[in-house]
């Protein structure tokens, strides 16, 4: 088979007018499928509900002598940090438990530094001329819309095969002003990669000319394999403190995945001292977050080897998705060489290349065909793709029947926008 380029401009007109015949009856078909959001699917969903079944006595509700059902233990439950500890491999002492939502979490930490400063603030960021923020790219545009929302200039960092490129954040931070950078650790979001040893070697020496420079550390896939066996990820806070730098970093992560997104569990944990320091400028604005939720996934979850078992049944439905995804792609569209794409052990997406100035094309005509997907350009900072080219594909929520239906569609058009470009119209 040829590929579009080698295609003489009569064969791609020919091409062109036999693809959109083929568009034109799916559009009859009236398709509206979803590929937008990481969002888990309702066999994943119905796989946990058994969660609400726990909790019928009242012995349930007493944890390590704590009645969950009163007020007290702003930082979580003892029980729960130990959860979050044993899978994130830190100390119960640095974990601290709150509601559903990381995010929430990430949000309210760049919120206390921008109007209170972090541990090591000269002043509250409010009161600098100006803060700057790395954002590797590919990456999860709802981390970029915090650090937008307060203000910072975002500055894109190329990602590679094994995480951020660790040159251009090294020289990044001699920059007083580049006050932090977001990270998604392992299957990034939404490339999948896993960061090598020396980049979180590299993240763990930083040496930023900012006193208060943060890593922001959203390890929200840690145990999403949905093909081969877990894969065991370094202790960030344990690198980062042998390396001299115990308060750079806060790390995230939640349950969203794991049981119920919404009504689950969510963590950050850092070292003692920013704990502390967090605890404070905390106590003014919450008494205590949702302890009956956490007790509830204590009981559920167990520890990290029963909470692995249960990742291994979300796997088995998760795998075939993502296979549909990839072996379309390899069979229509890896002979054209019109895209690229990265194949995921883990995580939530499936990160594609098209050709350079087709991304938006091609999202337009999946929408026109019925097919909902991430907007061309979300994965880069301020919504800008300055090549207009990744797509994020999130399989994980219609049903494989659907799912092969929708890659369908999005290959016919990635096909159509490839050929536009290259003139057959």
């Amino acid at each position: 088979m040829k590929t579009y380029a080698q295609m003489t401009p009569e064969e791609r007109r020919a091409e062109y007018d036999a693809l959109q015949t083929a568009f034109q009856d799916l559009k009859a078909k009236g398709l509206s499928l979803n590929m937008a959001r990481g969002k888990p699917g309702k066999a994943q969903l119905d796989l946990v509900s058994d969660i609400f079944g726990l909790m019928q006595k009242p012995e349930d509700y007493i944890s390590d002598g704590i009645d969950v059902r009163n007020y007290g233990e702003m930082a979580g439950l003892p029980a729960a940090k130990r959860l979050f500890a044993d899978i994130l491999g830190c100390q119960p002492e640095q974990v601290f438990v709150g509601g559903n939502a990381s995010l929430q979490l990430m949000f309210d930490t760049i919120s206390k530094a921008y109007t209170h400063g972090l541990l090591h603030s000269p002043r509250p960021w409010c009161k600098e001329e100006k803060v700057k923020w790395l954002c590797p790219a590919p990456g999860y545009d709802r981390h970029f819309k915090i650090t937008e929302f307060f203000g910072f200039e975002l500055i894109t960092i190329p990602m590679t095969e094994t995480g951020p490129d660790m040159d251009a954040v090294e020289e990044a931070v001699k920059d007083p002003a580049v006050k932090g950078i977001w990270c998604v650790p392992k299957y990034s979001n939404p490339d999948g990669i896993i960061y090598s040893a020396d980049t979180i070697r590299r993240f763990a020496r930083l040496n930023a000319a900012a006193p208060d420079f943060l890593i922001m550390w959203d390890n929200a896939y840690c145990i999403h394999e949905f093909e081969g066996d877990y894969v065991e990820f370094p202790d960030i806070l344990a690198l980062c403190a042998e390396a001299g730098h115990p308060d750079m970093v806060f790390e995230f992560a939640s349950t969203s995945k794991v049981t119920l997104p919404g009504a689950g569990v969510s963590c950050f944990a850092c070292s003692k001292a920013n704990m502390a320091h967090m605890e404070t400028l905390l106590t003014p604005q919450v008494i205590s977050f949702d302890k009956v939720n956490q007790q509830r996934h204590v009981l559920y979850l167990q520890n990290k080897a029963h909470t692995l078992e249960l990742m291994k049944k979300h796997a088995a439905i998760m795998g075939p998705k993502f296979r549909a995804v990839v072996d379309a792609l390899d069979r229509e569209i890896a002979p054209l060489d019109i895209a690229s794409w990265k194949r995921p052990k883990g995580g939530y997406f499936v990160s594609l290349n098209a050709m350079p100035g087709t991304a938006k094309r091609t999202l337009a005509l999946c929408k026109e065909a019925g097919v909902t997907m991430t907007s061309a350009g979300a994965t880069f900072p301020y919504g800008k793709d300055p090549q207009d080219s990744n797509i994020r594909i999130a399989p994980s929520l219609p049903p494989v029947e659907e799912l092969e239906q929708a890659i369908q569609v999005f290959c016919l058009c990635l096909k159509l926008a490839a050929l536009e470009k290259l003139g057959a119209v």
